[in-house]
């Protein structure tokens, strides 16, 4: 049976090159939760994946950890942060991040969260947490206006993280180029990899929603960024 550390082994290239970044103004709003806006501040970027998030952080020159179990995720990720020495890879998982006990100041974590056992996961966080230690849970999200779920399994592993927890929502506009929509839908975990028989189907399906969405061979995604924040 296929592990939550497999499930995007085939997948880190598209991923890398096709899954949305984040906006300014949330990457804003997350830098104000640091502990007393402290310079020094240690991060840890748990299920960093191939860098997508870790890279925005690693921009601010923060000491930071990357936590990541899956190995081709991790070579992506290497290859992410290669510019940045403020920045250290570590295989490790969400529940046993490798990390020692009381080391960090702010804990995030970007698409991954429900990947995770939020029970193992709030102790491994209490351990390798200072005192006062803020845990970030960030998502893009697709509205339900415009083809988005409810939240699903997401929802019941963060209602079943966070106690009480502070929430933001920030815009994040995407427009795919034909190619890149199609490496979008072939990042996800649940979609078919090319050495699979389902794979034509599905880009063929792809490929019939682009045609008939794309404006000018751009296709628009009003997608938001959404942000839960709580301190352990």
């Amino acid at each position: 049976m296929e592990t939550n550390t497999q499930k995007f082994t085939g997948r880190a290239e598209v991923y890398a090159k096709a899954r949305p970044s984040y906006p300014d103004s949330a990457l804003e709003y997350i830098a104000s939760l640091v502990p007393n806006n402290e310079v020094n501040a240690v991060f840890a970027d748990i299920g960093a994946g191939t860098g997508k998030f870790t890279e925005c952080l690693a921009k601010q020159s923060c000491e930071l950890f990357a936590v990541e179990p899956n190995d081709d995720m991790r070579k992506q990720l290497a290859i992410t942060l290669s510019p940045f020495p403020n920045a250290k890879i570590i295989n490790g998982t969400a529940e046993v991040t490798m990390l020692p006990d009381n080391s960090v100041d702010v804990i995030t974590v970007a698409q991954a969260l429900h990947w995770f056992e939020p029970d193992k996961f709030r102790a491994e966080c209490r351990r390798i947490g200072k005192a006062g230690v803020i845990v970030i849970a960030i998502y893009n999200h697709t509205p339900e206006k415009i083809g988005g779920s409810k939240g699903g399994h997401r929802k019941e592993v963060l209602d079943a993280f966070f106690t009480n927890p502070t929430y933001r929502e920030f815009p994040n506009p995407v427009a795919y180029t034909r190619e890149s929509w199609l490496q979008f839908m072939s990042s996800h975990s649940r979609s078919p990899l090319p050495t699979e028989p389902e794979y034509a189907a599905h880009i063929a399906e792809m490929e019939t929603i682009f045609a008939r969405e794309n404006v000018d061979g751009l296709f628009h995604r009003e997608l938001v960024t959404r942000v839960w924040s709580e301190k352990l």
